[in-house]
């Protein structure tokens, strides 16, 4: 009698992967470790189970061992942060702000840990190279929102350069960004990420208004915002709350000069 069974699958074919795409293989695999856990938790036995592989296969890429790969997935995780930052010059300036933190946001909700250790410093896997790292996704950042002002970062580059004040705004609101996202992870994630990214949004725009009560630059770029802002998008509501509230200091202001 012949038997019905059916017949097992054939084997799956095993395809060798290209250098490039091991390698990617192996930093997704470290990435995920390093986005929950300080890096100098994290071994490469780890990172060779993760990844499927062997030890030696680890080390075969990355021979300078952890502070190699560390570096490495740092640098992968570093151009992921800077392309949160990238948004085309279409609509008006805050609501692209507001897309970006979006992203932003998501990126530290999903490496939190990763993040924490990252900014904060301190592991044994920091050196200059990391924090040079680092220091280039927050100039990048800058660079990013300064364009969205309408200015570009460098004194020496073609268009409308921005100029001290503006640049040392935009570069502390970005540290802003990162000790909020910071605080955030502490307090466990709350309030939520819209609502902090509100938040930031309008701390930005405050900043402009105050810097631009004494640099006529930055003075500059506030009217041309203004004139791209909707009336119900975040610098019309930021307005709507604030006014009522400064209107409250008109006692503070000088007298006006008696009349001849």
């Amino acid at each position: 009698m012949t038997s019905t069974a059916a017949a097992p699958p054939p084997p799956r074919a095993y395809r060798r992967l290209s250098v490039e795409e091991r390698r990617a293989q192996l930093l997704v695999a470290a990435l995920g470790l390093f986005a929950h856990r300080p890096p100098d938790e994290v071994s490469l036995d780890e990172v060779a189970v993760a990844a499927g592989v062997s030890r030696p296969l680890v080390y075969r890429y990355f021979p300078g061992g952890r502070q190699q790969l560390y570096e490495a997935a740092l640098g992968s995780a570093a151009d992921e942060l800077k392309l949160c930052f990238t948004e085309p010059a279409v609509g008006p300036p805050t609501e692209r702000v507001a897309r970006v933190l979006d992203r932003y946001l998501r990126f530290v909700d999903e490496h939190d840990t990763g993040f924490s250790a990252l900014l904060r410093g301190g592991s044994v896997v920091e050196t200059s190279r990391t924090t040079s790292i680092v220091d280039g996704v927050r100039r990048a950042a800058a660079e990013e929102i300064l364009s969205h002002l309408g200015r570009i970062g460098g004194a020496d580059a073609g268009g409308r350069s921005a100029g001290p004040r503006l640049r040392m705004m935009v570069r502390s609101w970005i540290a802003a960004v990162e000790a909020a996202s910071l605080i955030w992870l502490d307090e466990g994630k709350r309030p939520p990420a819209a609502e902090l990214r509100g938040w930031l949004v309008d701390h930005l725009v405050a900043l402009l208004a105050a810097t631009a009560a004494t640099d006529e630059e930055t003075a500059a770029v506030v009217r041309d915002l203004l004139a791209l802002e909707a009336p119900g998008g975040p610098a019309g509501r930021l307005a709507e709350l604030v006014i009522p509230v400064v209107a409250g200091a008109a006692h503070l202001l000088a007298p006006a000069p008696a009349a001849d």
